[in-house]
């Protein structure tokens, strides 16, 4: 099953002719979502050809450089005669805000558009396999991060154990692999941890939105496969970073390095960078074994699962009784 990332904007608050405000499209499978939304990002939709089909926008905060995007993308989904319901989540305590912007900016849409407060802790949504949860971040207004997490898989069935087992080809195997235990002919019962293995981790994403590093971050984000994490500044204007509640590149590497996580994205980048990212990603590179970059506008990343098997993802889908 993909799960692949676009990084439509990458910028701090100013953009800059490389970089737009804060926005992240991210694609599993059939679903599509959209993390934050500053201005002009159904542009960079269109540019990169992510299409409009979102179903939940997550706002980390109600900055103007990660929601001032949200008017113009309801209208124009709204003359492209979107019917399908568009949720919108939203800091607990800023919905009514939210709410007063859209009906300001964007007047009255033709679909259901659904606002929804969430807290740290929250889940704000459930899905086939994966949920999306809410988590505290540290930044000067109401603020939380994002994280999807998937649920773990079956192990790997181990079809030439079944087979010497006696175990036919077949519906058994489907049976054996879902945890059932099957009774063959001759009477000899087989269990699912004869020839099942230990369930396999899911991936793990986490974007924060703008925050200062945090003990928090580094817990959900433990082990995750990548981490999408505020690095505005360099460390030679880590004061500045503090002031305005953001993280310098060394802080958000150290924080990923805590977590132990696989992938390290370094994002809304100040325009002071827009000569070169260098400093951020040296520093970065430092701090954090894990591979480390400053993502354009534009790049789109594959999240693969944390288990390389010999056989693909497609291949292992396809059943235990695939011939």
């Amino acid at each position: 099953m993909s799960l692949r990332v676009t990084f439509l904007g990458t910028g701090g608050a100013v953009p800059t002719t490389r970089r737009n405000t804060s926005s992240v499209f991210l694609r599993r499978e059939g679903e599509r979502f959209l993390f934050d939304c500053g201005e002009g990002t159904q542009r960079q939709m269109m540019r990169f050809g992510t299409g409009f089909g979102v179903s939940d926008v997550f706002v980390t905060h109600l900055h103007g450089d990660h929601t001032l995007g949200l008017p113009g993308l309801l209208q124009t989904m709204d003359f492209n005669d979107r019917e399908a319901d568009l949720t919108i989540h939203v800091p607990d305590g800023t919905g009514g805000r939210m709410r007063r912007l859209l009906d300001a900016a964007a007047g009255h849409q033709s679909f259901p558009v659904r606002i929804e407060d969430v807290a740290a802790g929250d889940t704000a949504r459930e899905g086939d396999g994966y949920e999306i949860a809410a988590f505290e971040t540290d930044h000067d207004t109401r603020s939380v991060g994002y994280v999807l997490v998937e649920a773990d898989r079956k192990g790997r069935f181990d079809r030439e154990r079944a087979e010497e087992l006696g175990v036919p080809v077949g519906p058994m195997f489907q049976r054996l692999h879902a945890g059932e235990a099957v009774e063959l002919e001759d009477g000899t019962v087989v269990d699912p941890e004869q020839v099942v293995g230990d369930p396999r981790p899911g991936r793990t994403v986490v974007y924060t939105g703008d925050t200062r590093p945090r003990d928090r971050t580094a817990e959900v984000a433990a082990g995750a496969d990548l981490l999408i994490h505020d690095a505005t500044f360099a460390t030679d204007n880590a004061d500045r970073a503090r002031r305005t509640a953001h993280s310098t590149a060394a802080e958000a590497a150290e924080l990923a390095t805590q977590a132990d996580a696989a992938r390290l994205a370094l994002v809304h980048v100040s325009s002071r960078y827009a000569g070169t990212v260098a400093p951020l990603e040296r520093e970065a590179r430092e701090a954090f074994d894990g591979e480390a970059f400053v993502p354009e506008d534009g790049d789109e990343l594959e999240v693969p699962y944390p288990d390389p098997s010999p056989e693909s993802e497609s291949d292992a889908d396809s059943g235990p009784g695939s011939t």
